[in-house]
């Protein structure tokens, strides 16, 4: 009994869910990136909505997400497969008694994507206003990894200190500041290069953009 229970236990650590969440920055279309991304390559995943991303998909791309739908709905909404509900979980923002709100509950961290700059400043100050807020939190105090995308722009005093805070406590505070040496020729060249960014973060393979000097290393080593 005991060697069948560890076996589970190995078993499940092996396919850790991602946290994904949106808040209401601009910018959710990295979001719909990223969970594309990670549907395709049968990454599991944990879902959350911000109230104010429901509006900023409304405002940006005309999408009404169905929240209090299924999970096909929702996704077929975002243009993502509906084939692929078997890896994604979507919670509410107010549950409080949702899987991510424990820190018993398994996973390889958290992305989140856009991060609005009260978002930002929440989880510095160590807030639990949401389901989003407390997920970061958990995320935290459990050592593992914490990936906040900002888009928002410029920086006041108040947002650089709580980047910061943020950073001492162990989160990756990165911004939706696509490059420009990979020439990029579309504006999906350059959503897919922050994405790409973000997942290289969580050490997932991806060939969303091109990287600096591979090409010559790859040459100089055949």
């Amino acid at each position: 009994m005991s060697n069948s229970k560890t076996f589970s236990n190995n078993l499940f650590a092996l396919n850790k869910p991602l946290i994904v969440a949106v808040t209401g920055a601009s910018g959710v279309v990295y979001s719909i990136r990223l969970l594309d991304f990670l549907l395709a390559c049968g990454q599991k995943i944990e879902l959350v909505f911000s109230n104010a991303a429901l509006r900023v998909f409304q405002e940006e791309h005309d999408i009404i997400l169905p929240i209090n739908d299924s999970k096909e709905k929702i996704l077929q909404a975002l243009n993502l497969p509906e084939s692929r509900t078997d890896l994604v979980n979507i919670h509410k923002s107010n549950d409080y008694g949702a899987s991510i709100a424990s820190g018993s509950y398994p996973s390889m961290g958290m992305i989140v994507i856009p991060c609005t700059l009260g978002s930002l400043g929440s989880l510095a100050c160590g807030l639990s206003q949401n389901l989003i807020h407390r997920a970061g939190l958990v995320t935290l105090k459990e050592r593992r990894k914490l990936v906040i995308v900002l888009r928002e722009m410029p920086y006041g005093h108040i947002q650089l200190k709580h980047m910061l805070a943020l950073s001492e406590a162990g989160a990756v505070i990165t911004s939706a500041s696509p490059g420009f040496y990979h020439k990029p020729q579309t504006i999906q060249d350059q959503i897919d290069f922050v994405v790409g960014k973000v997942i290289d973060l969580f050490d997932l393979d991806n060939n969303l953009f091109k990287r600096w000097k591979v090409d010559s290393l790859n040459s100089s080593q055949a």
